[in-house]
């Protein structure tokens, strides 16, 4: 029988660390062997602070690993059409192995059109429609989503079994909550749950979550997830990162997620922190998509 208040932290950074450790070995292997490092190259259209943040929070990760990292940050100004001409110069470009272009994009800009123009070879975010498609399939050739593979890799780490369960995913983007659902369902070590996906015309969203014994919470919504909605023992993963206004902070706002954490933490086994858990998992997500792009030209 569960206890409650026993929550054990599913520590993104600290887990993040350890995974980055072993590419990092892998890289100076494979530099020691005569081969470059992987290069993985971010656009940047505009100034948004957030995805300011978030860009250099992955160049700083591949410096961490022995990456090559870029950023080409263009004007908010620049035509759809001159963006495309990048990503198409960058798809020719031998020394890249991954390409990722951060989102959101400017409003005249179709932001479907630009990832889709990104070869499957190097879309590394696993946002094109053949990496999404063959995993659908249960096909592991392609790029899995960053952040979903992140999760997969949190789980793995903490040995949480996910077999007979049943997992609500809520939110069902083709970043997060889709491609969520398919692995947790898929016949895997983070799978075979029973799955399902809820969004904003799901009704008794409230029981539903009550039900689960996993949880992931990518809705976007701040403190959406309360803990008088938890099953006593589930699984808690938060995805949600949302700036909210906070004086007492010096940016002047804090990050906020998808999950009440305080009345959350005494109700689940298992949670995650925001700021601190899918984050660093993500972008741990990417580093190994990267990897795996350049690992394939050597082989």
């Amino acid at each position: 029988m569960y206890l409650c208040g026993m929550a054990q932290i599913l520590d993104g950074k600290a887990v993040s660390s350890f995974f980055k450790q072993q590419i990092a070995t892998e890289v100076k292997e494979m530099v020691a062997s005569g081969h470059r490092a992987p290069h993985l190259v971010a656009i940047l259209v505009g100034s948004d602070g957030g995805s300011k943040t978030y860009v250099g929070a992955k160049e700083k990760a591949c410096v961490e690993v022995g990456f090559a990292g870029t950023i080409l940050h263009f004007d908010e100004s620049i035509s759809e059409e001159e963006l495309l001409k990048e990503v198409h110069r960058i798809n020719l470009d031998s020394s890249i192995d991954g390409l990722i272009v951060q989102l959101p994009l400017p409003k005249h800009i179709n932001e479907n059109k630009i990832t889709q123009a990104i070869l499957p070879e190097k879309d590394v975010d696993g946002f094109h429609d053949i990496n999404m498609g063959k995993l659908t399939k249960g096909d592991y050739s392609g790029y899995i989503s960053a952040t979903p593979l992140g999760i997969t890799m949190l789980l793995k780490y903490y040995h949480i079994e996910t077999s007979g369960k049943h997992a609500v995913v809520i939110g069902r983007s083709n970043i997060v909550g889709r491609p969520m659902s398919i692995l947790l369902s898929d016949s895997s070590e983070t799978g075979n749950a029973t799955v399902t996906l809820c969004h904003s015309r799901t009704q008794n969203l409230k029981e539903l979550v009550a039900q689960a014994d996993i949880v992931i919470a990518a809705i976007g919504k701040p403190g959406f997830v309360t803990g008088d909605m938890i099953k006593p023992g589930a699984i808690v993963i938060d995805v949600g990162t949302t700036r909210i206004d906070d004086s007492s902070k010096k940016a002047g706002w804090r990050l906020a997620g998808d999950v009440d954490f305080t009345s959350s933490e005494l109700k689940s086994s298992f949670i995650t922190p925001v700021p601190g858990g899918v984050g660093p998992m993500t972008i741990t997500g990417l580093l190994f998509n990267t990897l795996k792009s350049r690992k394939r030209q050597i082989a």
